[in-house]
């Protein structure tokens, strides 16, 4: 097997940092839920709120990432995959500098982020940084999971997964955290498993090891 993960939304959460960062700077009541979905629907419906909603993702992914957690399971996964001898990549589509505000280098930031989880670590879940591929688009992020050679692919994004040009040999899986307050319906793809969680994808991996 070779996993390959997305990053953004799938190993770091950014819901409690989008909101306070934007309550920070002053662009949505503290009352708003601390969800990403939220804050960007407030900002989207305000005047200028488009450009707001990308300065605010310029800090967050930026200057401000090092606030954000890890997706809650997914270290017992890495290590998972660790003891098994299975082979994981993080490949995600991220521009290397913002289309707004600050110039600071994105995909530095995310591998920093990276390093003070502990992800990189020589006793950490295996990943090194020949793993980690940042690509400028989809279609490149696409290209990336055929050509590493991967047997799975996890993303939060459906439309990355039902994409036409996705690898057909690459199994799909959605994920799909419960979130509190959330009102999310199981989506109906073909072809995809939804996961709740990392606790789920990680039965799903063990159902196909060897011996199950």
């Amino acid at each position: 097997m070779h996993i390959g993960v997305d990053f953004d939304n799938t190993i770091v959460s950014y819901d409690e940092l989008f909101h306070r960062a934007a309550v920070d700077s002053g662009l949505i009541p503290s009352s708003l839920p601390h969800r990403k979905v939220s804050v960007r629907s407030h900002l989207r419906s305000q005047p200028d709120g488009e450009n707001q909603w990308i300065r605010l993702q310029s800090v967050v992914y930026g200057s401000r990432i090092m606030e954000a957690t890890l997706c809650e399971g997914f270290d017992l996964f890495a290590t998972h995959c660790r003891n098994q001898g299975i082979r994981m990549a993080v490949i995600s589509h991220k521009l290397q500098y913002p289309a707004l505000g600050p110039r600071i280098d994105l995909r530095e930031a995310a591998i920093r982020w990276m390093r003070g989880q502990g992800l990189l670590a020589e006793d950490g879940p295996g990943l090194t940084l020949p793993d980690v591929f940042f690509e400028p688009g989809r279609p490149e992020k696409l290209a990336r999971i055929l050509a590493a050679g991967c047997t799975h692919f996890v993303d939060d994004l459906p439309e990355v997964l039902t994409d036409p040009a996705f690898p057909h040999e690459v199994k799909k899986i959605l994920y799909l955290p419960k979130r509190a307050g959330g009102e999310e319906c199981t989506p109906d793809l073909p072809g995809v498993v939804v996961c709740g969680g990392w606790s789920d994808i990680l039965r799903v991996l063990q159902e196909e090891e060897p011996g199950k």
